[in-house]
């Protein structure tokens, strides 16, 4: 069979450039991820059983190096999160922070978040998704790539509980006016700051974004609730 039809093609939000992975993040990755990682090949996941308490989920997308996230854990104990990462080095690197700090509300796993959302997560099951800087694809040939688009919008209001909320945060202006104007036209979404949220305090500083402050960028939260009634 031909697979070179490109209308078959999954268009991927990522592209994997991953550099050599130190000796800690490789034993991390195999001593760390059986302990501290979730496997999952298809079908949803009951998300509950994945951690030590049962509590509202939060599923952040990208994590990168963990920095944040592991920070927002530890500071919001009444909440699990399971990070969804494609890169190995950043998970070996947050795996080893789960370790030293003992986070018992955490959870990775690497996988592809679209495809994951799509079959492994059932619907009205997250209290919160989280997609933080995301690669911006700035060329317009390429915003077909963007994670965010009408249909993902969709899906996951779908996989949110009534009331349950979308932070996203981006420093590319114009994928921020991508993100606002694709929420607004979103009906099972609804932004209760009118625009763009201020003086943001739950989303910790990570990486990129100081990387991105440093090169001049403004930093543009996004924050939706899930619409009750429309399940």
């Amino acid at each position: 069979m031909n697979d070179s039809n490109p209308q078959q093609r999954i268009i991927r939000s990522f592209v994997r450039r991953e550099g050599r992975l130190t000796d800690g993040q490789i034993r991390a990755l195999e001593q760390l991820y059986p302990l501290y990682g979730v496997d999952w090949t298809d079908g949803p996941l009951d998300l509950n059983r994945l951690f030590v308490k049962p509590g509202p989920v939060v599923l952040d997308i990208g994590f990168g190096d963990g920095e944040a996230l592991a920070a927002m854990a530890i500071t919001h104990p009444e909440y699990n999160y399971l990070g969804l990462e494609v890169y190995r080095a950043g998970t070996g690197k947050l795996l080893r922070r789960i370790e030293a700090d003992g986070i018992s509300n955490l959870k990775v796993m690497l996988t592809d978040a679209t495809e994951f959302l799509k079959a492994g997560v059932a619907s009205a099951s997250l209290a919160g998704v989280q997609l933080f800087f995301p690669d911006p694809w700035p060329k317009k040939r390429h915003h077909k790539r963007r994670m965010v688009q009408p249909e993902w919008l969709t899906m996951v209001a779908d996989r949110l509980q009534p009331g349950g909320f979308l932070h996203m945060a981006t420093d590319w202006a114009e994928y921020a006016d991508w993100m606002l104007e694709l929420t607004n036209q979103a009906p099972d979404f609804e932004n209760p700051h009118r625009g763009f949220a201020s003086n943001v305090t739950a989303r910790p500083s990570s990486r990129f974004e100081r990387r991105g402050l440093r090169k001049g960028h403004q930093v543009f939260d996004l924050i939706l609730l899930r619409r009750a009634g429309t399940l």
